[in-house]
């Protein structure tokens, strides 16, 4: 009985992604959304980004992250000036390979894959027998069944000059879509949902994203719905 609702789990994963790349329009990402507000923003406020010593270390990484984020933030209704900033902005994201929740839990192998954030670059995980959750998966790539993205977002805000920290907001997303650049974006513009005067509680925010054409060329998408969740949520699967 297991196995089979195993293989079904597995089909569903299948049936989604030749969905992604055949003749699905669009589809869906839900996130887990939280947020701090600090002090009172004037709409169009001005900011520049500002980066940590990690993130001034990959340059062409940092930049690639900010041109990805700086859509959510206009349509939040902020004003990129370099000269002239009112606020500082630091951006910071993290996606990593997870372990399926269809995934054969008997699975033992090491595997490859990149890692996306602060720093590009290859790691090499090693998974011993267990049902997911129950022991350690490292962050190497798995088979391609058991394919699962986790990610992370966040967006600080600073006053300048003095400083302090105004607004604060974070996004979580897993799932089994791959595309990361696409993602991302998304997961910025969930997580200035309600900006400046969001919800204080963990919320969850679900964001339609058009599959053609890619999201660069596109504006930023609409969040389609944002309701109160648990403290700890568990985000809804795909």
């Amino acid at each position: 009985m297991q196995g089979a609702l195993r293989l079904l789990g597995l089909a569903a994963v299948t049936a989604v992604a030749i969905g992604l790349a055949g003749c699905a329009t669009s589809y869906v990402v839900d996130n887990n959304v939280q947020s701090y507000a600090k002090a009172p923003i004037p709409p169009g406020a001005t900011y520049r980004f500002e980066r940590l010593p990690s993130q001034q270390a990959n340059d062409a990484a940092q930049t690639d992250l900010e041109t990805l984020a700086e859509p959510s933030l206009a349509a939040a209704g902020l004003r990129r000036d370099d000269a002239n900033p009112r606020y500082a902005v630091q951006v910071s994201a993290r996606s990593q390979l997870e372990l399926s929740p269809w995934a054969d839990p008997w699975f033992d192998g090491p595997g490859w894959g990149p890692g996306w954030g602060p720093r590009w670059g290859v790691g090499l995980g090693y998974g011993r027998p267990g049902w997911y959750g129950g022991g350690w998966w490292g962050p190497g790539a798995l088979p391609p069944n058991q394919t699962w993205y986790g990610r992370e977002v966040s967006i600080v805000m600073r006053s300048l000059p003095d400083r302090q920290v105004v607004y604060e907001t974070h996004a979580r997303h897993d799932g089994p879509y791959p595309d990361t650049r696409r993602i991302l974006p998304v997961m910025f513009h969930a997580a200035l949902q309600g900006f400046p005067n969001p919800p204080q509680a963990v919320r969850r925010v679900d964001v339609t994203v058009e599959t053609k054409p890619p999201v660069s060329t596109q504006a930023a998408p609409q969040p389609a719905t944002a309701a109160p969740a648990a403290a700890t949520p568990t985000p809804a699967r795909p």
